[in-house]
């Protein structure tokens, strides 16, 4: 794959997503509409995805010190996911055909995740720092924003996590090796890798991780993170596919190993094999400290 995917982003953190896309009759009916046609807009994902970078550097740097999405318009990602078995909606047709496949949504939500990351950012380390990037005048302003979007969508499931400098070990959890892949290349590089599961098999293996490490390693903080990632994935519909985006990271750690690693770990801790959970530790620590590192070089 060629063309400008991801062009200017030398230089800008490491950011992963994990996106979830519901089939159309998940969203309310009066979404529906808007998110099919922002949906058939885009030309293609490379496309959807330039956009977005380029709107979120047009914010950094636009004047008048408000760095926040608008909620104009909203970009919506697409992809597609075999008709489910069984019923008349996956009957092959007279010429032995087999159904169409069934489309699948993900709206960007900016306005929403912008919010979410502004209170995360109060909150943190970094508070008083953002205090001053961000004016409260703007986040009183943003907050507007916020509330109208509730008020039109009432209560609203974000589709969208993201990580910057580095995946979160527990997202790991919900996909295994012989899951699809998209390796997406330009220049010689890897741009990204995506992996898909269906929303059933992540849940799945997301409360196996859950019972065990409840059991075995009750104080680890990875528990807290897969126990607020199963209840997020619950809120979604059964026919849903779940994506995990490395982003840029995919050129420093693909082919990446830390799916299987996470597997191997949690049943070793399951085992009692200390020694075992310890191994696959310590190979997901060579892979991603350096690159959480990365976050405090200068």
């Amino acid at each position: 794959m060629t063309g400008n995917l991801y062009r200017g982003q030398a230089g800008l953190p490491f950011s992963s997503t994990l996106r979830v896309y519901e089939p159309l009759d998940a969203f309310p009916e009066e979404q529906r509409q808007a998110i099919q046609e922002a949906g058939a807009r885009a030309a293609s994902r490379a496309a959807v995805e330039n956009a977005e970078l380029l709107a979120s550097l047009g914010r950094i740097t636009r004047s008048g010190g408000d760095p926040f999405p608008t909620g104009r318009t909203d970009l919506v990602r697409v992809t597609a996911a075999p008709a489910p078995a069984g019923g008349s909606d996956s009957e092959p047709s007279a010429d032995g055909a087999g159904a169409e496949p069934v489309l699948l949504y993900c709206p960007s939500q900016l306005v929403l995740r912008a919010g979410l990351a502004a209170n995360a950012l109060m909150e943190g380390i970094h508070g008083p720092l953002a205090e001053l990037l961000i004016p409260e005048e703007q986040r009183d302003k943003h907050q507007e924003r916020i509330d109208q979007v509730k008020a039109r969508d009432g209560s609203t499931r974000v589709h969208t996590r993201a990580s910057t400098w580095g995946i979160p070990f527990s997202w790991f959890s919900l996909f295994m090796e012989s899951d699809h892949k998209d390796v997406v290349e330009a220049g010689g590089r890897i741009v990204t890798v995506r992996v898909w599961a269906p929303i059933t098999e992540a849940l799945e293996r997301a409360r196996y991780a859950v019972a065990n490490l409840a059991l075995a390693a009750p104080d680890l903080d990875m528990l807290d993170d897969l126990a607020q990632l199963t209840e997020w994935l619950e809120l979604f519909h059964v026919d849903s596919m779940v994506e995990l985006d490395y982003g840029a990271v995919a050129d420093k750690v693909y082919p990446d190993e830390s799916p299987m690693d996470i597997r191997l770990g949690i049943e070793c801790l399951a085992e009692g094999d200390m020694t075992g959970a310890a191994a696959a530790y310590r190979r997901l620590a060579s892979r991603w400290i350096p690159i959480r590192q990365l976050a405090r070089a200068s």
